[in-house]
């Protein structure tokens, strides 16, 4: 596969624009043309406001994000907004009153999330989560991780590129030891996995489970009962097979970490976290999101 130029993907978002190829899998996939577009965001804005238990931004671009999670069906994209202010009432204590500038010392020393900074084959962003050796769970406890999460899907949410290619998440558990196996507790499964399937506004299209030593089990049995149906078809379990990785992703867009072509990863939050600083208006903005009472 040919080389292709990721300066404007890596280490900050591509926002304010959609790629003509990306217009045309709106329109095949989600349904998104210009007429059920305004039609959509007219109605769900009627839903809204009479709504009044949930408090959200009604301006087209913030109605867009959830219409797109929907195929642009609004009462779908009013109960996804329901659902989302249901999650952070539950955890408010976790995601009410966020603000990018209290995740910093987490994001820039520790290299517990990444991003790639180049899309995959799909033009999918590529998230990765390292649940094993590069993770301290006493320096960045999982409620911590779980809070640089959210706000990486808040800031992804941005890109009119991810909301309509969607993301993929590798779950890297190299080096997992029963530390972290206590770390990713009942609690934390739960959460996590009903903030991806009920309140997450954005495509989730494929969990990579990868270099999962033996004592996975144990945190695969925490996961499982939470996991639906729909989530379950698109979670992939490859261990030290790094082959069976590359027939989801192609490995001109991997690095060698993964059996990539591409340079080993020598980046990560402190990289990164200067674009989510420059969006740390809307990220902020979310803080306060959700239920119209707290």
């Amino acid at each position: 596969m040919a080389a292709t130029d990721i300066s404007e993907e890596a280490f900050h978002l591509r926002i304010g624009f959609l790629k003509p190829e990306t217009v045309e899998i709106a329109r095949t996939e989600l349904r998104e043309t210009e007429e059920v577009k305004a039609e959509a965001i007219k109605k769900l804005r009627e839903l809204l406001k009479a709504t009044p238990e949930i408090n959200y931004k009604d301006d087209d671009a913030f109605l867009t994000i959830f219409l797109r999670a929907t195929h642009f069906y609004p009462e779908s994209a009013l109960e996804k907004m329901k659902s989302t202010a249901n999650f952070r009432k539950e955890y408010a204590s976790l995601v009410h009153g966020l603000q990018v500038e209290q995740v910093k010392e987490c994001f820039i020393k520790g290299s517990v999330i990444n991003v790639l900074k180049n899309c995959d084959q799909l033009g999918r962003r590529v998230l990765i989560v390292n649940c094993g050796k590069l993770w301290d769970p006493v320096a960045v406890p999982s409620d911590e991780m779980f809070r640089m999460l959210y706000m990486v899907h808040i800031a992804a949410q941005l890109e009119e590129e991810t909301q309509v290619r969607g993301v993929v998440c590798i779950m890297d558990f190299d080096g997992l030891a029963m530390k972290h196996v206590k770390a990713l507790s009942p609690t934390f499964s739960k959460r996590l996995l009903t903030f991806i399937q009920e309140a997450m506004p954005l495509r989730m299209k494929e969990v990579h489970f990868v270099k999962q030593p033996f004592i996975f089990n144990m945190v695969w049995q925490l996961f499982k009962p939470f996991v639906k149906e729909k989530l379950n078809k698109r979670m992939h379990f490859h261990g030290s097979d790094m082959k069976s990785l590359h027939k989801f992703l192609d490995p001109s867009v991997l690095p060698a970490n993964y059996k990539g072509t591409l340079p080993a990863i020598d980046y990560g939050g402190l990289e990164w976290f200067p674009s989510l600083e420059a969006q740390s208006e809307y990220v902020n903005t979310w803080s306060e999101l959700g239920p119209a009472k707290w």
